[in-house]
């Protein structure tokens, strides 16, 4: 198990190298510089002006000295221009030049400086971040338990008119996406209009003072868009369990199909969704930008929105390496589990 570990692991790494590398890639085309430039100076910089200014605070090095750079592996620079300002790649706002340190990357906790808030972008992605994993944490603590249950239910029995009920249930969950149930939830429920109006539909004090009322909504909009999938994968695993000759075995003994279900059925059926389980951590990740957006709740979604739209390429940077890293870590803790909960699989 340990060599399994310390594998998966080195996979990650290598992974996550090489897809950070694709990232700023392509973060630094020159068609996203170019719009920098203009966004940073003058929307009416000719070519001449944007290559100085480009050139003036690194942009136009070589790739890999920019990447190494950006990794903290190699040394950053200081230019002063003709008006005095410092800038450069290691400079931040109000730094002297004896100030700028001579490496500032990822290795040495650096993430840069956001253009758009005019922050620290470490700080910022870590602030949506906690919005988001508050977010995330809610929706895991509805959706999962629900979904489970829903699959079980089905799959005990199948065929049988509860089966294809929450079967039904089940795909029109999964087929509604969340701007259409979102949307469906904010003019049901929060209309005086229907006369319903129950919850509020923005979730922006939710941020620093989630009630019921402003937080229950998008909690319910993301849930229920997962909970759909994760029920039908339970419920295949039920139904594939239930058929198994060790239950048939059981019932011809005489146990109880209570007994069956619970001691039996049940921890060979959730081996399957708790890899399915796993892979939603990311897409709840990197998938709440829509109903962040909907309902203006300012997490990691929101931000990532902000980073693309504003072409801020540090921040949007760190977005996209947290969001390569949740990916790789919950698939390794999946697999790891996996194997945990699988004997046949420990065995080999």
């Amino acid at each position: 198990m340990g060599l399994f570990i310390l594998r998966r692991f080195g996979v990650m790494l290598l992974t996550a190298f090489c897809l950070t590398f694709v990232v700023f890639f392509l973060t630094n085309l020159y068609p996203n510089l170019e719009k920098l430039a203009k966004t940073q100076g003058n929307q009416r910089m000719t070519d001449e002006q944007v290559e100085t200014w480009l050139d003036n605070r690194g942009y136009t090095d070589p790739l890999l000295v920019k990447y190494g750079r950006w990794l903290g592996v190699a040394p950053g620079f200081a230019n002063t221009l003709d008006d005095g300002q410092l800038v450069g790649s290691c400079v931040r706002p109000g730094m002297e030049a004896a100030d700028v340190p001579q490496f500032c990357g990822i290795l040495q906790g650096e993430w840069g400086y956001s253009t758009v808030f005019k922050d620290e972008v470490g700080g910022i992605v870590a602030k949506r971040l906690g919005n988001t994993g508050y977010l995330m944490f809610w929706v895991l603590v509805l959706m999962v338990p629900t979904a489970l249950l829903v699959g079980v239910l089905a799959g005990m029995r199948e065929g049988s008119a509860t089966d294809r009920s929450l079967s039904t249930f089940s795909i029109i969950t999964t087929a509604t996406p969340e701007y259409v149930s979102g949307v469906i939830f904010i003019a049901v429920f929060t209309s005086s209009a229907v006369g319903l109006k129950w919850f509020k539909g923005t979730a922006t004090q939710a941020m620093d003072n989630p009630t019921f009322e402003n937080f229950f909504l998008p909690v319910l909009t993301i849930a229920l868009y997962g909970m759909g999938y994760i029920a039908r994968m339970t419920r295949a695993s039920m139904t594939e369990v239930m058929t198994a000759q060790y239950i048939r075995t059981a019932r011809l003994k005489g146990v109880s199909f209570p007994n069956i279900v619970m001691k039996h059925a049940l921890r060979n059926a959730l081996i399957a969704p708790f890899t399915v389980i796993m892979l939603q951590v990311p897409w709840l990740l990197n998938g709440v930008v829509i109903v962040e957006t909907l309902f203006n709740y300012k997490g990691f979604g929101w931000v990532l929105v902000q980073a693309a739209s504003n072409n801020d390429i540090q921040l949007l940077l760190a977005v996209s390496v947290v969001s390569v890293f949740v990916v790789l870590v919950t698939q390794m803790i999946s697999d790891i589990g996996y194997v945990y909960l699988n004997p046949r699989i420990r065995i080999s």
